[in-house]
């Protein structure tokens, strides 16, 4: 049985027709090309197919595509301005955060989500916002450290226009 839902995914509106027991990472892999979204343990336990629906992040192989309906949803492909890669996305590609990429995804749109809420977060801040998502390449410390660098680079850009 399929039903016709409602949803904004990077500023743009769609609406489908989903199978009541789909969830949304499959309908945004699957049926909307938006691969960037990952699916690695389908449980919840490892973060890689983290998006942010109304300004949290969470697992999107937990949602189900109906319980998505009326929400905006962001996912990696959405992150990218008009000017290049966001610039939490800078951050990982300069820092050396990313390795086979599997992970990335989900952590930049964690980091982001904790970026917007605290823009100058600590070290154990940073590490609680991501610890929904597992990486098997690092020991999250280039992670850690391009997440700070964001943070660092926000600091830089609000003394400047004092």
């Amino acid at each position: 049985m399929k039903k016709l839902i409602s949803l904004n995914i990077n500023d743009k509106d769609y609406e489908v027709a989903v199978s009541t027991d789909q969830t949304l990472a499959d309908l945004l892999r699957y049926e909307l090309g938006l691969t960037g979204t990952k699916k690695g343990c389908e449980v919840g336990e490892c973060g890689a197919c983290t998006v942010i629906m109304d300004g949290r992040p969470v697992n999107s192989c937990l949602v189900l595509a109906v319980q998505a309906n009326g929400r905006t949803i962001l996912t990696i492909e959405g992150m990218e301005t008009d000017k290049g890669l966001h610039h939490v996305q800078e951050a990982f590609v300069d820092r050396g955060a990313i390795q086979c990429g599997y992970c990335t995804s989900g952590m930049i749109l964690s980091a982001k989500t904790l970026l917007d809420r605290n823009a100058h977060p600590d070290e154990s801040e940073i590490r609680m916002a991501i610890s929904g998502n597992l990486c098997r390449c690092t020991g999250y410390q280039k992670i850690v450290e391009a997440i700070e660098s964001v943070s660092e680079y926000k600091n830089e850009r609000s003394l400047s226009k004092s």
